[in-house]
């Protein structure tokens, strides 16, 4: 399994991703950060950059945090 270090903030006025190295990346989500909808666009965003479907992501920890480590499937 691979891993990847994602930092979030939620409730940006735009939204966009930057890759800050080979395996972080730092999002800026419209979503606000309540019942997992920012984790959703992050994940969402993330996917597309790596160019994998959403499902093969998972939050392996930080579902409640702004820094958080995916698992790759």
């Amino acid at each position: 399994m691979r891993y990847i270090r994602l930092k979030v903030h939620a409730g940006a006025k735009t939204a966009r991703l930057e890759r800050r190295g080979p395996d972080a990346l730092e999002a800026w989500v419209k979503s606000p950060a309540e019942r997992g909808l920012a984790n959703a666009e992050a994940l969402n965003a993330a996917a597309r950059e790596l160019g994998i479907e959403a499902k093969r992501l998972r939050i392996i920890k930080g579902a409640h945090s702004p820094a958080k480590i995916l698992g790759l499937l």
